[in-house]
């Protein structure tokens, strides 16, 4: 993938297919390093799932036979000196999923963030009845938005009408300019 924030979709987007109620993203930048994790309460993945989430040539999904977005979040990492981590569980009492990837900014091989703002507007779409936290920390502020205190102040208003969504779009565009990233 050419930008990061496509992988965030991605990674996103399967937390929301296994059911989380509450999907966490972090986007963590300090000094040299950024950090991206992706949490969730879904169902999580059993160990064998687990075992051989990063072979490309392995799915759950039935439409298609090759599964590239962990593979390629790996790769992305990697190739900048990081890595992946993932831990999941199926236990009743504490099931979900975390994705953490380490990026080295400084690497030439450092894949840009790209267009975060869209990114978090789609996701905010396509939570469906759950909801999703986002957070981006950086040395010089902060950016957020949770879709809990949102569904609060709209009162019933989806999240998916357009007038929320460019709202939400301007809403962390806005936040980026504070900050000067």
């Amino acid at each position: 993938m050419k930008e990061l924030s496509l992988n965030i979709l991605d990674i996103a987007q399967n937390s929301f297919t296994a059911g989380a109620s509450l999907t966490e993203i972090l986007l963590t930048e300090k000094e040299n390093r950024f950090i991206i994790q992706v949490k969730d309460d879904g169902c999580g993945m059993s160990e064998e799932t687990l075992l051989k989430v990063s072979n490309p040539f392995y799915t759950t999904r039935t439409t298609r036979k090759v599964g590239l977005g962990i593979p390629l979040f790996r790769l992305a990492a990697e190739q900048t000196g990081g890595y992946i981590e993932i831990q999941s569980s199926q236990k009743p009492e504490d099931h979900g999923t975390v994705i953490t990837g380490v990026f080295f900014k400084d690497h030439i091989d450092f894949t840009p963030l790209g267009d975060i703002a869209s990114t978090v507007c789609l996701l905010a779409q396509g939570c469906g009845n759950g909801d999703m936290v986002f957070r981006h920390q950086t040395e010089n502020g902060e950016v957020e938005l949770d879709t809990r205190a949102l569904r609060e102040v709209l009162q019933g208003l989806p999240l998916s009408n357009p007038d929320v969504q460019l709202w939400i779009k301007d809403y962390v565009k806005q936040q980026y300019e504070n900050i000067k990233m």
